[in-house]
């Protein structure tokens, strides 16, 4: 009995281990998918003439969640209210944050462009997004950076982190 209990330890610190590193590499992946649709947001708005709840629906389908899901709040929130777009886009990153794995800072320079959002000419709101995609890239670099240098470590901690719970329990 003592035995499993050892083994279902060592288990979950593991699997603790592994969540963390997942995060590690969702975050990079989730970076690297907002900076594609931000850059087909800005082909649909300069070239496109597209309306937001078109090109918001656009990406739903085109995304993987949680940040599909963003945009299909987003969507929903502009189709449905009486709201402008400013606070649709807060809205919607607001709710859905919780199941992304990006952090603060990516939240701010969303949160950020959607206050441009919908507000100015194409001219202006293409240099926005490149703006928001100039510091989602080094957020990106940031990311992969803190993957690179962390990922193994906190596979190792897990594991390693279950062997010393096991030691001290004996």
């Amino acid at each position: 009995m003592r035995w499993l209990g050892a083994l279902f330890v060592l288990i979950s610190l593991t699997a603790v281990g592994f969540e963390w590193s997942r995060r590690l590499s969702g975050r990079s992946r989730q970076i690297r998918q907002f900076t594609t649709a931000l850059q087909l947001l800005e082909a649909e708005v300069i070239y496109g003439h597209t309306p937001l709840p078109v090109i918001s629906r656009k990406l739903e389908k085109t995304l993987r969640p949680p940040l599909s899901q963003i945009f299909s709040t987003f969507a929903n929130i502009l189709e449905t209210e009486s709201t402008d777009v400013k606070d649709a886009w807060d809205r919607s990153i607001e709710w859905n944050w919780p199941s992304t794995a990006l952090r603060h800072k990516e939240k701010e320079t969303l949160l950020q462009f959607g206050q441009t959002l919908g507000r100015h000419g194409r001219d202006e709101q293409r240099k926005y997004i490149q703006l928001t995609l100039a510091h989602l890239r080094s957020e990106e670099y940031e990311a992969i950076e803190e993957q690179r240098k962390y990922e193994k470590m906190a596979k190792s901690l897990g594991f390693l982190g279950g062997l010393l719970a096991i030691i001290v329990m004996i």
